[in-house]
C-alpha cells in the first residue's frame, strides 16, 4: 500500500481512528496533524484495517522524515510491530513516542529494535484543569493579582466581550494574529517555529467549522485581543493547541487563560499545553503554571 497526503478533505473519514486515542502528546490530534502542513512539511497516511499509519515528509530536511505511533481506537502496536511497519513503508524512525509507551513495553524490549533518544524540545506540559481554573494557593498569587487588575480596569467597566469562535470570526482572528505576530516578530528568519505556528493557526481558523475543536475569543473595547483553540486528545485530556493574547494589555493573558480553563474543558481532568520548543522564555511561563506532569517525547531509530 502507498501512503497519500492527508488534507482537510480527509478529515471526516479519518477522525474515527482517533476515538479512544491513548497517547498524551499533543501531536496525536487530527486537527493538529493537518494544520501544520506547509511547503516544507506534509503529513501522509495509509489505513491498515482499523489503524491509521501516519508519516511526515519534508521537502528540505529530508533526514527528518518520520512516522508517529499508529493511531487506532482498538489496537496498540508492540516494538516488533513498529519495526515491521517502519520497514514496510521505508522509514528509519518514529518521532513523538510518549515515555509511557517505553515504560509499558520496557526499555530492554524497545532497544531490541530501536535506538532511543529524548526529544526534550517536544515534551509536553500537562496541567490539572482545577489548578488552571481556580489558581489556588500562594504559588499562583502573582497571577491572581494580575487578574484582579485586569478585572478592575476592563471587566468591571464592561470593556470586554467573550464568546465562541465561529467561522464568521475567522478573518477577525487572523487579523489579530497578524498584529500579535508584529509584537513577537513572527516572520523573522530567527523565529521559524513561530512562523510555522502562524501558518498552522491560519489553516485551523480557515477550516474551523469542519473540525472537532472548540475555541474562545476575547475583545477589549471592541477589538479582538485574544483567542484560544483546543481539541480532544484522550478521554480525560484536551490539548490547548493555540492561545494568543496581546502582551501589551496587563493581566489579559492570565485572565483569559483562567477563563479558558473554566469554560472550554468541561468533562476533562487534564489540559495539555504543548511543549516549550526549548525556548527559555516559553519554558519559564509554562513552569510558572506548575504542571501536574511533563509527558516526555522520544525518538526511536531502527
Amino acid at each position: 500500500m502507498i501512503m497519500k497526503e492527508i488534507t482537510y478533505s480527509d478529515y471526516p473519514s479519518l477522525k474515527k481512528y482517533f476515538n479512544n486515542q491513548r497517547h498524551m502528546l499533543c501531536v496525536y490530534t487530527l486537527p493538529s496533524i493537518i494544520a501544520w502542513s506547509n511547503e516544507y512539511y506534509r503529513p501522509y497516511g495509509v489505513i491498515e484495517k482499523d489503524t491509521l499509519i501516519i508519516g511526515a515528509e519534508f521537502t528540505e530536511e529530508k533526514e527528518n522524515r518520520h512516522l508517529i505511533l499508529p493511531v487506532s481506537p482498538s489496537k496498540e502496536y508492540s516494538p516488533k510491530e513498529l519495526c515491521s511497519i517502519a520497514q514496510k513503508y521505508g522509514f528509519d524512525n518514529y518521532w513523538f513516542v510518549p515515555g509511557s509507551y517505553i515504560d509499558k513495553y520496557g526499555k530492554k524490549e524497545v532497544e531490541s529494535y530501536f535506538k532511543i533518544s529524548l526529544q526534550k524540545e517536544y515534551s509536553d506540559y500537562v496541567y490539572l484543569k482545577t489548578d488552571l481554573s481556580e489558581l489556588k494557593g500562594n504559588r499562583y498569587s502573582q497571577k491572581r493579582n494580575l487578574i484582579h487588575q485586569f478585572e478592575r480596569d476592563y471587566v468591571e467597566r464592561n470593556r470586554i466581550e467573550t464568546g465562541e469562535i465561529k467561522s464568521q470570526l475567522s478573518v477577525e482572528c487572523i487579523d489579530f494574529l497578524e498584529q500579535w505576530c508584529i509584537e513577537r516578530d513572527c516572520d523573522s528568519v530567527n523565529n521559524e517555529n513561530l512562523a510555522c505556528e502562524k501558518n498552522a493557526i491560519i489553516n485551523t481558523l480557515s477550516h474551523i467549522d469542519m473540525l472537532d475543536i472548540t475555541g474562545m475569543y476575547l475583545r477589549v473595547d471592541g477589538e479582538m485581543s485574544a483567542f484560544a483553540i483546543a481539541a480532544y486528545l484522550t478521554n480525560d485530556t484536551v490539548v490547548l493547541h493555540f492561545e494568543k493574547a496581546f502582551a501589551s494589555i496587563k493581566g489579559l493573558y492570565q485572565y483569559f487563560d483562567r477563563l479558558c480553563a473554566k469554560s472550554l474543558f468541561d468533562g476533562y481532568k487534564f489540559i495539555n499545553k504543548e511543549s516549550d520548543m526549548n525556548i527559555p522564555g516559553l519554558a519559564k511561563v509554562k513552569k510558572s503554571y506548575h504542571p501536574a506532569m511533563i509527558i516526555k517525547s522520544y525518538k526511536l531509530v531502527l
